[in-house]
């Protein structure tokens, strides 16, 4: 297993409890990213700005992984409200073309910070001719 990191990606907080990405063979794994940051969420309360946002930090960790954003096969979205799906859906049609990943989306009771609307987890696949293209920390 490599940790994957983006210098554009907040690490998770000292002491870390965790990696924002994992590759493991030709699979990675991205935690669940959000808009967050120490003085609040990147869109205020916007949850489409939120999702853009959290879009273009998938985005980042995924190609510093080696693949590109249309080799992830599956997203997990966490709301807080399910009435901004179609808010998110739309940030999510910015991002992919052709066939969109496997999802599930879920509304929860809460997120890591107060402001945040959303958190999305993905996982996706390297193709074989870029995973030689994997930059370890």
């Amino acid at each position: 297993m490599t940790r994957i990191t983006h210098p554009d990606v907040p690490e998770p907080p000292r002491p870390r409890m965790f990696s924002n990405a994992r590759v493991i063979g030709n699979q990675f794994f991205l935690s669940g990213m959000h808009a967050g940051t120490p003085s609040g969420p990147v869109g205020g309360t916007d949850t489409y700005a939120q999702a853009v946002e959290t879009f273009r930090r998938i985005t980042a960790l995924t190609e510093a992984c080696g693949a590109e954003v249309d080799d992830i096969v599956s997203l997990r979205i966490y709301l807080i409200d399910m009435d901004d799906k179609a808010a998110v859906g739309r940030a999510r049609a910015d991002v992919f073309t052709g066939d969109f990943p496997c999802s599930t989306l879920l509304e929860v009771a809460a997120l890591i910070e107060p402001d945040l609307s959303v958190e999305i987890e993905a996982h996706g696949f390297i193709p074989s001719v870029r995973s030689m293209d994997v930059h370890p920390v």
